[in-house]
């Protein structure tokens, strides 16, 4: 039997999601302790996007096989009680055989969140990057638009990543600002090793006017990470959907962050 997981955590505490010999744990690890005392088996989970030391979830799919039968509230409201505070299981469901949270997935969404203040905040600030400087929305949004469509990313690929081909297709970039905080929502069919952080970090270059708001076009010709902006800091940064065909009838989780819900 083949479970389908929807999770969401705060990932400051944590290594990332993968299993690594760190001093923090991974998010990877955790979760299957817990379900593998719920599952009262071994667990091994995949999930839909591998995601950074201190970057967060609020719909992280995952998927693992077991051959124990279990009510579905026994891997949500059960594997919840396993879990520390920081993570929790949206919801479960059994999916067919061919699902794969990763392979099955045909996009994945983030929001990235600007606190763009002077003075630093006291709210939430384990999930928000701090910029003090007032960023340029209108240039940061203007710079995205050339961001869209099936292009080579090279620019934003760190010389460590294991990605095949650097060739990504992003729907939509959309920067919007309530009050003091500045949201990036970003959407691709897939994302590379630090792609949307370095992304993220050319465009906050231009918002602070370091670099004019051509300077993406410039980047995407230019093919070069060594000319790029900063990797923007982890903390700001969640995974808040992942998209599959209809024929696998996922339940869908609300957009967050939730403070910032759309």
């Amino acid at each position: 039997m083949k479970i389908a997981l929807s999770i969401a955590y705060n990932g400051k505490h944590f290594s990332g999601w993968q299993k690594q010999n760190k001093k923090y744990s991974s998010i990877q690890e955790t979760i299957e302790d817990a379900l593998s005392s719920i599952a009262n088996e071994n667990i091994t989970t995949l999930c839909a996007g591998r995601t950074d030391a201190g970057t967060h979830a609020t719909a992280q799919i995952i998927h693992f096989e077991t051959n124990k039968k279990r009510p579905m509230h026994a891997w949500t409201l059960g594997t919840n009680t396993k879990l520390p505070k920081n993570i929790c299981i949206n919801w479960a469901k059994k999916v067919k055989n061919n699902f794969h949270a990763r392979f099955s997935a045909i996009s994945r969404r983030y929001r990235y969140i600007i606190y763009n203040h002077l003075l630093r905040p006291s709210l939430f600030y384990n999930g928000i990057m701090h910029c003090k400087k007032k960023l340029s929305i209108t240039n940061m949004q203007f710079a995205a638009q050339h961001l869209i469509g099936e292009k080579n990313f090279i620019a934003f690929k760190p010389s460590k990543c294991q990605s095949k081909t650097s060739w990504r297709r992003i729907h939509h970039i959309h920067i919007n600002k309530i009050n003091q905080y500045i949201i990036i929502d970003i959407k691709a069919n897939a994302f590379f090793h630090h792609m949307a952080r370095n992304i993220i970090g050319s465009l906050i270059e231009i918002g602070k006017g370091k670099q004019k708001k051509y300077w993406i076009q410039e980047l995407l010709r230019a093919q070069n990470r060594s000319l790029a902006g900063p990797t923007a800091p982890s903390q700001g940064l969640y995974l808040v959907e992942v998209n599959y065909p209809k024929e696998f009838y996922l339940p869908i989780t609300p957009i967050g962050p939730l403070f910032l819900n759309n």
